[in-house]
């Protein structure tokens, strides 16, 4: 037998404790979608209202002297084959990255799970605030900026004419959830994981970034907001600790100090 020791321990997180049953989580999650996107259509109207935030966002912009969305635009618009796919990745990204990170946190980081939908619930609720209070148009409806509805021109567009568009209220631009809920995703799995690269991540929200404002969907300002409302979600809803456990203390919820055996014992 060798003086050699080895903990003991087994390392996990509280993703030990119970998992949320499946199907209510599943109404839960189908039910914060639906609400948000009736929440939206109730807020339809005050076309005269949007496009006046817009003038005053987009002149806020430039008093604190951000890049114009213009300089974005311009680089897709090198290429027919470049501003479709930002327009796709626009269309077809936002949805099934989301439902795809809660999925992967609810199979392998239960807890991690649990945390990551109430931030998003409680992000995409506030969100819901603001196309009551501040409706605001897109700047690809902005005249006199430059830019193009890239959607509407190359395709494919998710969006119909605003007079005719019944599903989704085209006037609600603040805050941008893509982003909001890419940064999220990207932060959830930089939280929940442990490899040396989970920070690329972070290149989710960037290009989401750069699509929404390069297809002119967006302004920076939408993006800065739904930042600003993630931040005070993450603040106030903290992500649960990994805990170092004995085999007998697993499932307890406890942390159990650390012991340590003689390498070989009983072996």
């Amino acid at each position: 037998m060798t003086a050699l020791t080895e903990p003991a321990e087994a390392e996990t997180d509280p993703d030990a404790a119970a998992r949320p049953g499946l199907i209510r989580e599943f109404l839960l999650v189908a039910g914060l979608f639906l609400v948000y996107k009736l929440g939206r259509q109730l807020a339809t109207g005050h076309t005269l209202r949007a496009f006046h935030n817009a003038h005053r966002v987009w002149d806020l912009e430039r008093s604190l002297r951000l890049p114009r969305e213009t300089a974005v635009q311009s680089m897709l618009l090198h290429g027919d084959t470049l501003v479709r796919v930002a327009n796709t990745y626009y269309a077809t990204v936002h949805f099934p990255a989301t439902v795809a990170f809660l999925v992967w946190l609810y199979l392998r980081r239960p807890a991690h799970y649990v945390w990551a939908r109430r931030v998003l619930a409680a992000v995409t609720a506030a969100a819901l605030v603001l196309p009551f209070t501040f409706p605001l148009a897109p700047p690809r409806m902005l005249a006199g900026t430059g830019l193009v509805d890239t959607a509407r021109i190359y395709g494919p567009s998710v969006y119909g004419p605003p007079a005719h568009d019944h599903l989704s209220n085209q006037f609600a631009a603040m805050p941008s959830l893509h982003f909001g809920w890419a940064l999220m995703v990207a932060i959830g799995l930089i939280t929940a994981t442990r490899s040396r690269w989970r920070r690329l991540w972070l290149l989710h929200p960037l290009l989401t970034l750069l699509v929404i404002v390069g297809t002119a969907n967006h302004y920076w300002l939408d993006a800065l907001a739904a930042t600003a409302m993630l931040g005070i979600a993450l603040a106030l809803l903290r992500p649960p600790h990994r805990t170092t456990v004995t085999t007998a203390g697993r499932g307890t919820g406890r942390i159990v100090p650390r012991q340590r055996v003689l390498a070989g014992a009983g072996r």
